[in-house]
């Protein structure tokens, strides 16, 4: 018998080894809660002005609801915000993907 010779290892891409992108809605509740927090404002008085229920505003900061976009404008208005704004934000804090480009 002759010597066993192992097999090479295969080698995942690179692609599957970086944590997956965060999704649109994670990525707006993230900005949207640092943005209250900043602004000293609490969560109630936020979704009072912007005519959603607290938590209802809890759950799209957390990223498990992605609201619709006159829920977005409402939440983002209360904030001093715009859509717009609200999208660079992201889109300048995120490499180039799929989510910057759909802002």
């Amino acid at each position: 018998m002759g010597d066993v010779v192992p097999l090479p290892v295969r080698q995942q891409p690179q692609e599957s080894r970086e944590a997956p992108e965060p999704l649109w809605r994670e990525s707006v509740g993230r900005e949207l809660r640092q943005e209250r927090h900043a602004s000293g404002r609490r969560l109630v008085d936020v979704a009072e002005e912007a005519g959603v229920s607290p938590q209802y505003l809890s759950e799209v900061e957390r990223g498990l609801k992605d609201p619709s976009s006159e829920l977005l404008a409402a939440m983002v208005g209360a904030l001093g915000l715009s859509i717009g704004t609200l999208a660079t934000r992201i889109g300048s804090t995120a490499p180039q993907s799929p989510v910057c480009l759909a802002a």
